[in-house]
């Protein structure tokens, strides 16, 4: 008999950072959550880099909170160090980035979370699934409960029959100093889902103490440190260094000496690893003529002295780990917290879900983060706010919630996931979005607060946030525009860049769109300080100002070809279409059409297999 007298809304099974933001969307949304996970006190723990954001990895994260989500608030609360990577590029590769306090990160996930209305707790494994025949209706735990729910999210992690492997010592285990999951693959692979296996790894933590910093090249955050939220939370007023750190020619040679005895060479790993993010022994393997390898030795937290050693992910003996990392210039006397391990787990292929994360086996069933085939906390925590959002809406009988692959790099990450399927670990970069200038840092607000406050995911605040930026972004446009300067105000400051003096007065945005200049530039300009004053212009409205002078042909360029390519969205394929019954189609187009089951013929046209000409013929058949 359970417990729990309760039928939910949602049950969310697992607690990192997609159950996470799974629990928090639909518990906003109004629907009855449920989070249930094996240790209450790891909610949205940093299993592997204490960090946040990077490339696109950073846009992802301004995403979610554009659309309602705590990651990047949490980040904020949290963070140790700022950096805006890739600044001296183009503003569609800018990606923010922070170290957080890992402890500090999950305190204040959990009191986020226990702040929220709608969201229960519960700290159990679960164990097995209840079916109703093809429908989902509940969990079962080990305590032998069995708790019902109109809907479930699956946020497994690597929990999911997670094996650890250190050398040639094998243990099960879902990360270091805790128990893996078992019963939920089986009881989905009986009701026909195929599974498979992955695999990631972590470097050794090590006693900061024991390091000579004199012999790193220090890393600090930005002079000017922004926040990742566009609510007002506080940037930081103080930093923790990182520093960097690398291999050589001795520390490559006695890993080499280790391989027989890793679990990567010696047949015991089979699964796929994660190949952006790869162990140092897959590194030296792979790329065998580069002599050194960049490490980055970075804090865990204000208070601690653990340290993360980043880029020496390894599975390999403890011994050969202890011997090698002393050969890296800094780590001399180094003194471990513990040593590097690599984790296999179950995945299963995302093909066989819906873009709304539903499964197609099993209605109100849903899966997010590494169950998905992918890896890092943004890409989980995006698909976990997904999965809560869809899984209220589905509770509420409404339509599923879908971005396009113009409008967010999540909708580029979720369509990847279903219509190409993954054999490797998933990473987000920005050279999987065609629509990059749109799809920027800095406005994910303007593009995606709106579609969130109709959902009543965002707040009113969040709102009026946004109707502000836009209102002062185009009053600022429209001041440029209208306003002649004098070339005795202008030639000053061209000159002084070493720029062709003007012979005439000009409107002030064609001398503020040369790509040479920035409003800073004209900082002495009367008119122009009078106006920023009397409107209350900040640095983000006059950033946004600068990308859409410098920018607006190639942003206009990106719309019109996301227009083209959304008329092929609106093209719908009929739910169970019968693609063996069109002969024109090739057989490997028919096979694949028939697994993935597109729901238009935007998402047919991007499944690794159909060709253009199989569009073609999809098209004449549906009378287009």
């Amino acid at each position: 008999m359970s417990l729990f007298e309760t039928t939910y809304d949602v049950i969310v099974v697992g607690g990192g950072h997609a159950g996470s933001e799974a629990a928090a969307a639909s518990a906003n949304m109004g629907a009855k959550t449920l989070l249930i996970t094996m240790n209450l006190q790891n909610i949205a723990q940093m299993s592997c880099n204490p960090a946040m954001g990077g490339i696109a990895k950073g846009q992802i994260v301004r995403e979610i909170d554009a659309l309602g989500g705590y990651s990047a608030i949490v980040t904020d609360k949290t963070a140790i160090q700022f950096k805006m990577l890739n600044k001296s590029k183009g503003p569609a590769m800018w990606s923010p980035r922070a170290q957080s306090d890992r402890m500090m990160f999950a305190e204040t996930w959990r009191n986020m979370l226990e702040q929220t209305e709608n969201l229960d707790f519960y700290q159990d494994s679960v164990n097995g699934l209840i079916f109703d025949g093809d429908k989902i209706v509940g969990v079962k735990t080990a305590l032998g409960l069995e708790i019902k729910s109109k809907t479930v999210i699956v946020t497994a992690g690597t929990f999911l029959n997670g094996l650890i492997h250190i050398g040639e010592k094998t243990f099960g285990g879902g990360r270091a100093g805790e128990s893996s999951s078992t019963g939920i693959t089986e009881d989905l692979v009986a009701k026909g889902f195929e599974s498979g296996r992955m695999k990631t790894g972590t470097p050794p933590r090590v006693d900061g103490r024991s390091l000579d910093y004199s012999k790193m090249d220090e890393q600090p955050g930005d002079d000017n440190p922004e926040t990742f939220s566009y609510i007002e939370t506080s940037p930081l007023t103080k930093q923790r260094s990182c520093y960097l750190t690398y291999t050589n020619k001795e520390v490559h040679d006695l890993l080499r000496d280790g391989f027989d005895r890793s679990p990567m060479f010696n047949g015991r790993i089979q699964s796929t690893g994660p190949r952006y993010c790869p162990s140092i022994e897959d590194k030296i393997d792979r790329f065998a003529s580069k002599e050194r390898h960049q490490i980055f030795v970075e804090p865990e937290g204000w208070n601690t002295v653990e340290i993360y050693v980043n880029g020496f992910s390894t599975s390999l003996p403890e011994d050969i780990q202890d011997k090698a990392i002393r050969l890296i210039p800094g780590f001399e006397n180094v003194k471990f917290f513990r040593y590097g391990y690599a984790i296999e787990y179950d995945y299963f292929p995302p093909t066989q879900l819906k873009h709304s994360l539903e499964t197609k086996l099993i209605e109100n069933l849903f899966f997010a983060g590494q169950i998905n085939g992918t890896t890092g906390y943004e890409e989980a925590a995006a698909q976990g706010l997904m999965a809560g959002v869809n899984a209220a809406l589905k509770v509420q009988e409404k339509e599923p919630f879908v971005l396009k692959r113009s409008e967010a790099y999540i909708g580029v990450l979720i369509d990847d996931l279903i219509t190409k399927g993954t054999e490797e670990p998933y990473r987000m970069f920005t050279s999987r979005a065609e629509y990059r200038t749109l799809l920027r840092q800095d406005n994910a607000d303007l593009r995606l607060t709106p579609i969130s406050y109709e959902l009543g995911l965002a707040s009113e605040e969040r709102m009026n946030k946004v109707i502000e930026k836009r209102e002062k972004t185009h009053k600022l446009i429209q001041f440029l525009e209208e306003t002649s300067v004098s070339k005795e105000q202008i030639n000053p400051v061209l000159e002084k860049k070493g720029l062709t003096p003007i012979k005439q007065s000009m409107k002030f945005y064609k001398i503020a769109a040369r790509p040479q200049l920035t409003l800073s530039d004209f900082e002495n300009l009367e008119a122009l300080k009078e106006f920023i004053a009397a409107e209350e212009i900040d640095h983000i409205i006059i950033e946004q100002v600068e990308i859409h002078l410098k920018y607006s042909g190639y942003i206009e360029k990106e719309k019109a070809n996301a227009d083209k390519l959304n008329r092929l969205e609106n093209v719908v394929i009929p739910q169970a279409f019968n693609y063996s019954n069109v002969k024109s189609l090739s057989y490997e187009a028919r096979e694949k059409l028939t697994k993935i089951q597109p729901t238009t013929i935007s998402q047919a046209s991007r499944i690794s297999g159909v060709s253009p000409s199989d569009i073609s013929v999809l098209l004449v058949h549906m009378g287009r």
